[in-house]
């Protein structure tokens, strides 16, 4: 698959930043019905978006399962959050699949770096955990921590496709956090929501850029020569 940029990819974006623009200021004004109509609709234009780039596949099911956990947060309950959640996961699992068949090693391939970056994103994975775990409701301890090792794998395996990507892991990682700290009724910013859904727009679209950066980076490196034959190569 490769990346390209049709005519249609353009004003697709310019779509999907107006709607972001759209929802976060209805997010800001408290208009809870422009809100609520536009989160869902986020992710299918930047699919559009992805697919007019010639994006692969998982990158749309990575995406449109975000749409899933967009529409299943916003109708609330717990049993609502679990299958939310479960949406998202399955997006991480396509991003992840995507980062192992199109990206490099983290850290640019140097050996000393990736046990460096892997023990830091631990890090930050068992101190969010820790932290969090007394505040969550019973109910969602095993899910919110076993959703967190494989959101934080996903940041971890981002770094992969570039810094695009890179900053998408870690913003998705903040924007999930101030999700779980609010389940957890920690004090909050001005605006919680506000912050939660810039954070997350960013973060898609960083790491759906970061994707489509590295598909486009391999489309121009020149194909391999054959290896030339060998004398009397093929003969019996």
């Amino acid at each position: 698959m490769t990346a390209r940029r049709p005519r249609a990819a353009g004003p697709l974006l310019w779509l999907f930043a107006a709607l972001a623009l759209v929802h976060l200021g209805a997010l800001l004004c408290g208009v809870s019905a422009v809100a609520q109509f536009t989160k869902p609709a986020l992710m299918p234009v930047l699919t559009g978006y992805a697919l007019a780039r010639g994006g692969p596949p998982l990158l749309a099911g990575a995406l449109l399962f975000g749409c899933g956990g967009d529409t299943f947060l916003q109708i609330g309950g717990d049993l609502a959050f679990l299958v939310g959640m479960g949406s998202f996961a399955a997006g991480h699992v396509c991003y992840l699949l995507l980062f192992v068949r199109h990206g490099t090693a983290p850290g640019g391939g140097r050996p000393g770096r990736m046990p460096a970056l892997a023990a830091g994103y631990g890090a930050v994975l068992v101190v969010t955990v820790v932290l969090l775990w007394p505040d969550l409701p019973a109910e969602l301890r095993i899910p919110v921590a076993g959703y967190s090792l494989l959101l934080t794998a996903m940041a971890f395996g981002a770094l992969r496709a570039g810094w695009p990507a890179a900053l998408g892991g870690l913003l998705f990682l903040l924007s999930d956090t101030l999700i779980a700290s609010g389940i957890a009724h920690w004090p909050q910013l001005p605006l919680p929501q506000f912050w939660i859904m810039f954070t997350y727009a960013a973060a898609q679209w960083a790491l759906a850029e970061g994707v489509l950066r590295k598909l486009a980076d391999a489309a121009r490196r020149p194909a391999p020569r054959p290896a030339p034959a060998l004398p009397g190569a093929g003969v019996r």
